[in-house]
């Protein structure tokens, strides 16, 4: 780790308590550290390319591993680098972060987020507390639950760089897989899961997948999941193609997108986490988490335990 990541990760590291509300359900204080350091000053704003995107890399590193996530023999690490041109650099490096929890079949779902942001513009930090610090958060709590209760299917967890230069980070991932294509069978994709006054999250991706939509449902009652902005009539309020899950779809896997509509702070410097509705935030992860969960234990699944490319017996 570089020395200048020392100092600002050691301070954020130390701090191990986070304000929440007497309202939220309990064992909500990793998800609300995790965006709350994820989206400090101290990360400036996570631009892919800058110093705050390597600490961010070197955070969600960190978390992996802690977690107990394991790396594929391809990639040697939890790191994917990858190259790009941008507009005023002919050379960006970008750097996707894989990690995997073995299942009892090798048939993979894809739990993904990115962690990129704007970075500094005119001197104002753009933190990107919802965007998209929260939907690391959200897979991070993901994982640390599978971590501990091993699933049905192989769960394959990606941050990945560069959303904001147009998503070439999950591009680069999907062009050059560790795994055999044909092994996923959907991607879940978390992008500004924290920020909702009337308690809506949208689930995009059954106008082109319906047979997805029997397993959208969840027992939070202060929870409102909602369905739309996928039919490509709809122009600019489709979100097929304004996020990661873009380069699934393109290829034909299936993918369910989970965020909210556009909102005031939306890509400005007050994108902090002290703008999210934290009570929001917890029931959306938790919603997220137990909708993964319907998907993981999909009774199509047990078919595939006794196939040839079943990983482990269910013993």
């Amino acid at each position: 780790m570089k020395l200048y990541l020392l100092l600002p990760l050691a301070i954020l590291l130390g701090c191990n308590t986070v304000k929440t509300s007497k309202n939220l359900p309990p064992n909500s204080d990793q998800l609300l550290k995790d965006t709350k350091i994820l989206s400090s000053d101290a990360f400036e704003g996570r631009k892919t390319g800058t110093k705050g995107g390597e600490m961010a890399r070197e955070y969600i590193g960190k978390r992996f591993k802690e977690i107990g996530l394991k790396t594929f023999p391809m990639l040697n690490s939890y790191q994917q680098a990858f190259t790009f041109a941008g507009i005023d650099d002919p050379k960006i490096t970008g750097k996707n972060m894989v990690g995997f929890v073995p299942g009892y079949s090798s048939k993979i779902i894809v739990i993904s987020a990115h962690y990129d942001h704007l970075g500094v513009i005119n001197g104002n930090i753009y933190n990107g507390a919802d965007d998209n610090a929260s939907g690391i958060a959200g897979m991070l709590k993901i994982a640390s639950h599978y971590a501990r209760s091993r699933p049905n299917y192989t769960l394959v967890f990606v941050a990945f760089d560069a959303e904001e230069f147009g998503r070439k980070g999950s591009e680069y991932f999907v062009s050059h897989l560790p795994v055999d294509i044909k092994r996923i069978k959907l991607n879940i994709n978390l992008d500004m899961i924290s920020h909702n006054d009337k308690g809506e999250l949208y689930a995009c991706g059954t106008y082109k997948y319906p047979q997805l939509k029997d397993h959208i449902g969840t027992s939070i009652p202060d929870l409102k999941i909602l369905f739309g902005h996928d039919n490509p009539k709809l122009g600019i309020d489709d979100w097929t193609d304004q996020s990661d899950q873009s380069a699934f779809n393109a290829k034909n896997i299936p993918f369910i997108y989970f965020g909210v509509e556009d909102h005031k702070d939306y890509h400005k410097s007050s994108d902090k986490f002290e703008n999210i509705n934290q009570e929001f935030f917890v029931n959306a992860a938790n919603g997220i988490m137990e909708i993964t969960d319907n998907f993981d234990k999909d009774r199509k699944v047990e078919k595939v335990y006794n196939d040839t490319d079943t990983v482990q017996s269910k013993r």
